[in-house]
């Protein structure tokens, strides 16, 4: 991201799902930093653009971080209209004030980590990288992304090329979706077991598993689970046969379509079941609106007075 630009700045948190808050100068009086209609941009580590610096700038930029907590936990966006006197409040040498709009867009990405870049896998990021998700694909080839350059330099995809696919599944937030459809049976399993006996532990937790395989495969791969003492509940929790069985084919864009399709129903379930347990944000009241509007007035009385 351009740090200088908010602008750019709030085209590609919204284009990776990022949560994020808008900060806008509504209102100025007296001496201020900047003036009405300036913009900075705050996530959840970085900063961009200015509305001025200073201790007006620390206290909203404190209040953006508040908001993005809350917004990450509800994943509902809200807003909030603050209002500053940088004088008495604040300990700034100019004594204007400072009406402040906060306007937080809460985290819309779905985690997907996928090991496999081969012909479905080239297929699904197709689908998936037009998608509100993150999508980490994995492989140990660096050469199957080099044939797909169309793909790997999209915003939402992000290439890792390793020796241990393994290794990067504690890399992935919690409740993250995992497709495996690698070039090796055996690390299909390997990666499958982890994943397993990660949940089985509490070590973390995963919201999708999906595996691609025959039906000879899948057996197989079943019995090796029981030899390892591996509960079968949480085998179960494999998606395998992987995608909906209402779309058949066997081209890799036929399978792609089931298997993003399956995706897109499982993570707009849990957005509608979080919504219900979470109530959306009211937003602004005119009563809060009204209190602030009327504080701004009294305050450019009183800096006109003084003058």
């Amino acid at each position: 991201m351009n740090k200088s630009n908010w602008l750019t700045a709030a085209q590609q948190c919204s284009q990776r799902g990022d949560a994020y808050v808008l900060i806008t100068i509504m209102g100025v009086s007296g001496s201020t930093p900047r003036n009405s209609g300036t913009k900075m941009l705050i996530t959840e580590k970085e900063t961009f653009d200015t509305i001025g610096g200073g201790h007006l700038e620390y206290k909203a930029i404190a209040h953006a971080q508040k908001m993005l907590r809350e917004c990450l936990q509800s994943g509902q966006n809200s807003q909030s209209l603050e209002h500053f006197q940088l004088a008495a409040q604040l300990g700034q040498c100019c004594g204007g004030t400072a009406t402040v709009f906060f306007e937080c867009f809460s985290a819309n990405a779905v985690n997907i980590m996928l090991f496999g870049a081969g012909h479905v896998g080239q297929a699904l990021v197709q689908i998936l990288s037009s998608l509100p998700v993150k999508v980490t694909w994995v492989d140990e080839r660096a050469e199957q992304f080099s044939q797909c350059t169309h793909l790997t330099s999209i915003n939402n995809i992000t290439t890792v090329v390793t020796d241990d696919p393994c290794g990067e599944i504690s890399t992935m937030p919690t409740n993250s979706y995992f497709i495996v459809m690698t070039h090796n049976h055996q690390l299909d399993f390997e990666l499958c077991q982890t994943l397993l006996k990660g949940a089985d532990s509490k070590e973390f937790n995963f919201n999708y598993l999906g595996l691609i395989a025959s039906n000879t495969k899948w057996r197989r791969f079943q019995q090796r689970f029981a030899h390892q003492d591996i509960d079968e509940q949480l085998v179960e929790k494999i998606h395998c046969p992987i995608g909906l069985s209402a779309v058949k084919g066997k081209k890799p864009m036929e399978v792609a379509v089931s298997i993003a399709g399956e995706l897109i129903s499982l993570y707009q379930e849990e957005s509608k079941t979080k919504s219900q347990q979470y109530p959306k944000g009211k937003g602004v009241q005119w009563r809060e609106l009204k209190t602030i509007l009327t504080q701004q007035v009294t305050d450019t009385h009183l800096i006109t007075e003084t003058k």
